[in-house]
């Protein structure tokens, strides 16, 4: 896989983007400016509330493009959204807005109305007649008192309040003090914020938004009140950065994780707001080659379609959006634009771009905060996120939902995503390790319980559980249409090397399971009111995802011998005599040489791969490789397999060398040793057999 040079880009590249997604959505605005409502899918808010949707947003770019300019503005955009202003206020309007009594979800709309409002003041707000301006305030002032906040929306109320008292208008200093408490809950360490308390408290929801809300909000609320950041938020956004850089390839790739990737490169927004606040560990040029590189990269791959944002990632794909996603809802992309509100001769304008160390070698970072291993690699520039760490698990804990592939899978990366299809969301497979039923079902992955944690080596537990539903599982009656069956406990490493990922995976011996794989008996209770699986169980490790065209997509196995014609690596035995298994699953992209792979190392003997159409936001088609085992697999039963994305030339290379060494439990030793062919050697901590 080649590395694109990167195209820098100039400051007017960036105000023509932000005219051109400006003027295309004019056509859909009401007669009076007010809603904006834009073609797709209607959130779970409703069409009235859509239509504030793409007003607020798009207003907010109009407002850093102004205010950018000093107040230039040749195509009359203040204007346009004064007007909106002024009928959106109106309760007598047929363009009306929906009060924060009516939507929720107008206080969210509600922060970027008054960060435009401030940022474009003298233009626009001084400007209004005062009418209006008591209409705004009207308006705004529903959010004083409001409570309800337990992630990132605490910020909305603030900047809101913020904006109010500037100009007069109510604010409650306990509404602010009381969100600075919530705010140093769901504060984690070095950087990073949980967005949300999941099940039982836990903060392990992490994902953009500890970018482009929890670092970007104290900025515009710090400008609202024409004040300077604060010193802790200062040192927070700064820890962020120096690992948010991390998770963007050269070719301006971010890693695809997380709720609302619709957004897109609103991902950009702490980059510029850590430049405007000087409180970054990046040097001029490195922001300016990462924004320029992020911003070619869906360029590129037509994120803007005539004009328009629509939800997807790359192109349009309405699978990857939320409940609260709506066609208006891709605007966020506009805290991308942050940016120019800098100086034209700020250095983040003028420096010349500077790589990100990252992209100048190899590396494997461990983020401990997310509880993430992110590995690099310089000659196919493709960044993975290896996940023991972050499972955004919801309450109640009787709900049967499915994982969410957005949090809860192995791995994510900038060149494999997770497949959205409802079946691979009820059975996922891609950068999944499932335990299989009898019936061949895949387990989803439970909450994540972290156990270690090191420059190399990620283990981590779970609970997993089968969702029955409709044909599946156990017969049921009109109460029980879907359900649960829990699982034994269930624990997956990883080990990184290079550019694979060495994957572990057994079932505790916790007194839940018999010596024969089968299930001990556990009755329901009120806390877990699903019965367990009865087994046995057997593995399987799911690998990346790779997407493209269909015929772009070549599928390559081979079994033990290496049918097929596919090199395949020959590991030592390990001191109990096991020799592990050879079998290979590889999917090769022929435009770009990427490769997907998955190779059984160790009681994982059977491997295939499965095509799915229309799952993945990066491509039309897509393949995912596995390697899962023929035979129930016992308590502290160790099985692994090599798991591997990267450019073909390196998959080659280590196919035709011997694959890693595992030696389980040497010396009586509660741990498993894994010997490198190359010399390096890691060590896994297991529990006791």
């Amino acid at each position: 896989m080649t590395v694109r040079v990167l195209r820098l880009w100039r400051r007017s590249h960036w105000e023509d983007l932000a005219d051109r997604l400006l003027l295309a959505v004019r056509p859909y605005a009401g007669d009076g400016r007010a809603l904006i409502t834009l073609p797709g899918p209607t959130s779970a808010s409703g069409l009235w509330s859509d239509g504030l949707e793409g007003f607020a947003r798009t207003f907010l770019l109009a407002a850093f493009r102004v205010a950018g300019a000093d107040g230039k503005d040749p195509h009359g955009l203040l204007a346009e959204y004064a007007e909106g202003l002024r009928r959106g206020t109106d309760p007598g309007s047929a363009e009306r807005w929906p009060t924060m009594i009516e939507r929720r979800q107008a206080r969210v709309e509600a922060a970027s109305i008054v960060i435009a409002l401030s940022e474009t003041r003298p233009w626009l707000w001084d400007q209004l007649d005062e009418g209006t301006r008591a209409r705004v305030v009207d308006w705004l002032a529903d959010i004083v008192g409001t409570t309800d906040y337990g992630n990132n929306w605490l910020w909305f109320q603030n900047v809101v309040e913020s904006f109010l008292a500037s100009v007069g208008g109510p604010w409650s200093q306990d509404d602010l003090d009381r969100n600075a408490e919530l705010q140093e809950r769901l504060y984690v360490g070095d950087g990073w914020y949980s967005d949300g308390a999941g099940r039982d408290g836990r903060l392990q929801s992490f994902d953009y938004y500890a970018g482009w809300a929890w670092h970007v909000y104290p900025l515009l609320d710090a400008r609202i009140r024409g004040t300077g950041l604060a010193q802790t938020h200062r040192a927070r956004m700064s820890a962020f950065l120096e690992q948010a850089a991390l998770l963007v390839a050269p070719d301006g790739a971010p890693v695809l994780q997380g709720r609302s990737l619709t957004y897109r490169f609103a991902m950009l927004a702490p980059f510029w707001a850590g430049a405007l606040a000087d409180a970054t560990p990046l040097s001029p040029g490195q922001t300016r080659a990462i924004t320029s590189a992020v911003m070619q990269h869906f360029v590129d791959h037509s994120a803007i379609d005539d004009g328009l944002l629509r939800i997807g990632w790359h192109r349009e794909f309405p699978r990857i959006r939320q409940l609260y996603t709506g066609a208006g809802s891709p605007y966020w992309a506009s805290k991308a634009f942050l940016g120019l509100l800098l100086p034209p001769d700020h250095p983040a304008w003028t420096a010349e771009p500077e790589s990100p160390l990252s992209w100048e070698r190899d590396s494997i970072t461990l983020l401990e905060a997310p509880g993430w291993l992110v590995q690099t690699t310089h000659d196919d520039g493709v960044v993975r996120v290896i996940n023991h760490g972050s499972d955004r698990l919801p309450d109640p804990a009787a709900a049967p939902v499915p994982d969410d592939p957005f949090y809860r899978r192995q791995s994510y990366a900038t060149h494999s995503a997770p497949q959205l299809l409802p079946e691979t969301i009820a059975a996922p497979v891609e950068s999944h390790t499932a335990l299989l039923d009898a019936a061949g079902l895949p387990s989803h992955r439970g909450g994540i319980e972290r156990v270690h944690l090191a420059a190399t080596v990620a283990v981590s537990r779970c609970r997993p559980y089968w969702l029955d539903h409709g044909g599946t599982g156990a017969a049921g009656d009109s109460a029980s249409w879907a359900s649960v069956r829990h699982g034994p406990t269930f624990t997956t490493a990883s080990v990184v090397h290079g550019s694979v990922e060495l994957r572990l995976a057994w079932i505790d011996a916790d007194g839940d399971v018999r010596n024969d794989g089968t299930a001990a008996h556990r009755p329901a209770n009120e806390e877990s009111p699903w019965p367990s699986d009865p087994g046995p169980w057997r593995v399987r490790v799911g690998g990346w995802a790779l997407a493209g065209e269909p015929d772009d997509l070549v599928v390559e196995t081979s079994d033990a011998e290496g049918e097929d014609g596919l090199a395949v690596g020959t590991p030592e035995p390990d001191r109990h005599g096991d020799a592990g298994e050879r079998g290979e699953s590889r999917v090769r992209r022929r435009s770009d040489g990427l490769v997907s792979a998955v190779q059984g190392v160790r009681g994982l003997d059977d491997v295939g791969a499965v095509r799915l159409e229309g799952a993945d936001p990066l491509g039309p088609s897509s393949v995912v490789p596995w390697a899962r085992s023929t035979a129930s697999v016992g308590p502290g039963e160790i099985v692994a397999a090599l798991v591997t994305l990267t450019g073909l030339a390196s998959s080659g290379a280590l196919s035709r060398q011997r694959l890693p060494r595992i030696v389980v439990r040497p010396d009586g030793t509660e741990c498993v040793v894994v010997h490198w062919p190359d010399g390096a050697r890691d060590v896994v901590p297991v529990a006791p057999a």
